[in-house]
């Protein structure tokens, strides 16, 4: 049979969502498309009355109320989070009889992306020498990840230098409608290590974050059944304003949907807005799910879609078939809106130019809003210290997948700078500026539209093709500032064009970080400050002396829209295949079995892989940290610098280390990741007080304060237990798993909390913490606690009842056990996910012999 009759026999074979829906009584244009794209997993499964069950639900606007195994078509990476996962495989193939076993089920892209860091900036050769330092520094991470490639299959690894990983994901890997190794077609649909893995939402790929040990189950086929959450509808309305840019959307859109509380949420977007909206657009709209606190943002597959597809390079093969199958599937979106329980309203029209911050996603201000909200945090007067001052600007970078997968937002950035130059306007020596593209894509289309000379001259030059300042990898201030900043404790600022800017996330020593469209970064740069008043207070004056402000240099969107038509081509997306001399020349171990070197400081095998005893009642517990609200995965496992003087720090001093990298680059080393955990500067634990704690707390009951990890030690030596007690909105952020792996290393096994951000929930129970909510209504500070008592927590019927005995104590009261599903049990039960995997493979190993 021939290739092309097979997949044709395959195609008609897959499993219709018209004719079921007709053959089981419910009207499928009522059912949300993110529903229909469950429903044909489930057919697809072999779980037809599940899925019937599903869309008629669905179709009457009620929550879906099931749980589902959910297979997606491909796993996604990035090297922070995938080395970590490959080490937990490595050291499970130690663990049983036959290592083979220890294989993905389905395919899987590293993307590695993470590791390359701002170390360099504004000059010429600063590209060239931040990916010299990266290949120095990583070389044997990317030895393991080569080793990993040859030994797992259906593993690829897309090497450092070819962009951010959900940019890659977009303009490369996403296929919409992915073929079966039988030519079966079905929907592309992705889970990631990376909890922006929703960005592909933009594109109708359904994809959500994962932690790493839910990826290990997936991708072992080993995956407990997951619970589906509330389907909600985001109607856009109206049309973007002239003058307004993606980032200003998703800014708003952020504030709102936080408003609207849509944690852990399916939202799928809807209305006569998305026509106004451009593939990139919404998929800068879908990547910031995780700040809304959504478990998805998903649009339709529509003519938008597969346009975008052909502008990336995709052939006129694979466009075609992603609209047949999507237009015989009724996955291709049309007039009619599907039927959602619960309805957002927002209008496009109404979003003008803005920034967020000082300190979280949802802070979104308008431009005259800036000095005020500095302010707020500074709290001071104005002080001065040699080359900088309170509010300065010290970092600002056109960063990130969120921004500079849009060509409108970078053309934008691009005009601006252009403009800027042509009145003789400069960038203070105090800002450190920098241009780190989500792929090289961007710098071909700036070069050849003659714009990124322009940004360049103003200091912008591309610094790596990475994460870089968005994720911490921002390397240090311009000479002389950081020391100044230091001398005084000054209040510095940093802006970003990126999805994230939680306290010390940026750098350590900035205070302040801001998120802003691309041309908002550069305008920002030009001031140098953020106690100015961008929209009444000019950046400069020019070479004549005349005020510039703002509104004279930002481009017009039909400029803009010609700028798009000239340069945004094909071509433009070409991938370059010719490999890196660097990368090739990396040696790697080969061998179905890791061969774990004693004195690595960057891969161990994990002290978390063995099984201990089950999670159980806890007496005599302590807290170790007593924590307000808004506590991110960065304040609990940092991913920037390690200080020389910090438990991490004189760790690896100790072990002849003197080029530390990063705590993102030691995340396959427990030891490193365990001394770090809860060492954020910018942590607020009110054991110690009410200002920065700087990762240490009180060790109890001797009231000696030490850093968190030699506490812990302490209680550990002594047979303590802890917990940790939280306010709202506990592990807000990232999908690291290690913000789990360490509190556990530590001694932590339950954390109580008012509430709980998704990913890190699901986290906590693979590490066989155990995620308690407060009751309703109540802190922990409101319920007459203080942190210092001795906790007891009675959890013998917590499975049954979902309710857990809290005595801390005079104080008693009852905790609600958040565990979302039997499946989560099991794995909690078992004492996580590593020790629950390893029990399933060597069942599989005693059925088999």
């Amino acid at each position: 049979m021939s290739r092309t009759t097979s997949a044709a026999s395959a195609a008609s074979a897959a499993p219709s969502l018209p004719g079921f829906a007709a053959e089981r009584g419910f009207d499928l244009g009522a059912v949300p498309y993110t529903g229909r794209v469950l429903i044909e997993s489930l057919l697809r499964g072999g779980d037809p009355a599940q899925a019937e069950v599903l869309g008629k639900r669905l179709a009457l606007g009620e929550d879906p109320g099931l749980e589902m195994p959910f297979r997606p078509a491909r796993i996604l990476v990035q090297d922070y989070t995938g080395i970590p996962l490959l080490v937990d495989l490595a050291v499970l193939r130690d663990r049983v009889a036959e290592p083979g076993r220890v294989n993905p089920a389905l395919p899987i892209d590293v993307v590695v992306d993470h590791s390359v860091q701002a170390d360099w900036a504004g000059r010429p050769d600063a590209l060239t020498l931040n990916e010299a330092l990266e290949m120095s520094r990583n070389q044997e991470r990317y030895s393991f990840l080569k080793w990993a490639e040859g030994a797992f299959d259906g593993l690829r690894v897309i090497p450092p230098g070819h962009g951010i990983v959900h940019q890659v994901n977009l303009e490369r890997l996403a296929t919409v409608v992915a073929e079966g190794r039988d030519g079966s077609l079905y929907p592309d649909t992705v889970l990631g290590t990376d909890s922006h893995t929703t960005m592909v939402g933009g594109l109708g790929v359904l994809g959500w974050g994962v932690g790493g040990l839910e990826a290990e189950a997936q991708m072992l086929g080993l995956a407990q059944p997951i619970g589906i959450p509330s389907i909600v509808g985001v109607r856009l309305t109206g049309a973007v304003s002239p003058g307004t840019s993606p980032i200003d959307v998703v800014l708003a859109l952020t504030r709102r949907l936080r408003e609207r509380n849509v944690r852990a949420m399916m939202l799928e977007f809807t209305g006569p807005g998305i026509a106004e909206l451009t593939a990139p657009d919404r998929c800068t709209i879908a990547n910031m799910a995780p700040e809304y606190g959504a478990m998805t943002a998903f649009f339709p597959v529509d003519e938008e879609t597969l346009s975008y597809l052909r502008r990336t390079g995709r052939t006129d093969s694979d466009v075609a078939r992603v609209r047949d199958y999507c237009l015989r599937q009724r996955l291709l979106r049309g007039g009619d809106e599907p039927v959602f329980g619960r309805t957002i309203d927002f209008d496009l029209g109404e979003v003008g130019p803005g920034l967020a911050g000082p300190s979280r996603p949802d802070q979104r201000i308008s431009l005259g809003e800036l000095p005020a909200s500095f302010a707020a945090l500074h709290q001071g007067e104005v002080r001065t210290e040699d080359v900088v001052s309170d509010g300065d600007l010290v970092i600002a970078a056109i960063t990130s997948c969120t921004s500079t997968s849009n060509p409108k937002a970078m053309l934008a950035a691009g005009l601006f700078a252009r403009r800027a130059v042509e009145r003789g306007l400069t960038v203070p020596a105090h800002v450190k500026t920098s241009l780190s593209p989500g792929s090289r894509a961007v710098t071909r289309y700036l070069a050849e539209s003659g714009l990124l000379g322009d940004l360049e001259k103003l200091g912008f030059h591309v610094v790596g093709y990475g994460c870089m300042t968005c994720n911490g990898g921002s390397g240090p201030l311009n000479a002389g500032v950081g020391e100044a900043v230091d001398r005084l404790g000054l209040t510095v600022a940093a802006v970003l064009s990126g999805n994230r800017n939680f306290e010390s996330r940026i750098h350590s020593q900035v205070r302040a970080g801001y998120l802003a469209s691309p041309a908002l970064v550069v305008a920002l740069a030009l001031v140098g400050t953020v106690r100015a008043d961008l929209e009444n207070e000019p950046l400069g004056t020019d070479t004549e002396g005349r005020p510039v402000h703002l509104r004279d240099l930002w481009p017009h969107n039909g400029e803009l829209q010609e700028l798009e038509d000239r340069f945004i081509t094909p071509g433009m997306f070409a991938h370059d295949q010719a490999p890196d001399p660097a990368w090739e020349a990396i040696s790697a171990p080969d061998g179905e079995v890791f061969a774990w070197d004693p004195a690595s400081a960057y891969i161990r095998p994990p002290a978390y892989a063995d099984p201990g005893p089950a999670p159980g009642s806890l007496s005599g517990a302590r807290a170790l940290l007593a924590l307000g609200d808004d506590i991110s995965t960065d304040h609990i496992s940092p991913v920037g610098a390690i200080p020389a003087d910090s438990p991490a720090g004189r760790h690896l001093l100790e072990r002849g280390v003197r080029d530390f990298n990063s705590y993102g680059s030691r995340r396959g080393n427990h030891e490193v990741m365990a001394r770090g955990t809860f060492s954020n500067p910018r942590l607020r634990n009110l054991l110690v007080g009410d200002g920065d704690s700087g990762g240490f707390t009180l060790h109890l009951p001797s009231g000696e304060r030490l850093p968190v990890f030699d506490a812990a030690r302490r209680y550990a030596d002594s047979g303590t237990p802890l917990i940790v007690l939280a306010g709202r909105s506990y592990g807000m952020g990232s999908s690291r798993d290690w913000a789990a792996k360490g509190p556990w290393l530590l001694g932590v096994r339950a954390v109580l909390a008012e509430s709980f951000e998704r990913i890190h929930r699901a986290n906590l129970c693979a590490m066989g913490i155990l995620p308690l909510l407060l009751p309703a209504g109540h802190g922990w500070a409101g319920l007459g606690l203080t942190g210092h008592e001795e906790f007891a927590l009675d959890v013998d019927r917590a499975r049954e009842t979902r309710e857990v005995r809290v005595t801390a104590g005079e104080q008693v009261f009852t905790a609600r056990a958040d565990v979302q599903s039997e499946g989560e049990w099991d794995v909690l039960l078992a004492g996580g996910t590593l020790p629950y995997l390893l029990r399933q493979l060597r069942e599989q190993e005693a059925a088999s012999g």
